[in-house]
């Protein structure tokens, strides 16, 4: 399940550290490890991520934190053109959340039901 990326050409940095569930600081670190994360700047200079920017960050954050990819091996994984197995996953919003309950409950319910009929 991986959750929407708005439909925008740009978003400010603390828009991508809420998408991706990631402080400010590592964001900018990243930038400064992984060549594929250029943002462009504002007159202001805050940065503007583009949207392939963010589903760059969110590849990133899967191998690091889920794959277990140290910073120097995702950044080979990227350079080599490969792509993820597993979709990246966000964390779910509050409405996420109660779906996924409400779809578990109607799946316990239905094992209950057939149990019950047995």
């Amino acid at each position: 399940m991986r959750a929407e990326i708005p439909d925008k050409l740009y978003f400010k940095i603390g828009e991508v550290s809420k998408l991706a569930g990631l402080p400010a600081h590592v964001l900018r670190y990243w930038e400064s490890e992984f060549p594929c994360i250029r943002p462009n700047r504002a007159n202001s200079q805050q940065r503007l991520y583009r949207r392939v920017d963010v589903e760059t960050i969110l590849n990133i954050k899967t191998l690091l934190h889920e794959q277990g990819y140290t910073i120097a091996g995702a950044r080979k994984f990227l350079d080599s053109g490969q792509t993820l197995k597993t979709p990246s996953v966000l964390p779910p919003t509050e409405a996420g959340y109660l779906e996924l309950i409400k779809s578990e409950l109607q799946e316990m319910s239905a094992l209950l039901n057939d149990a019950g009929k047995k």
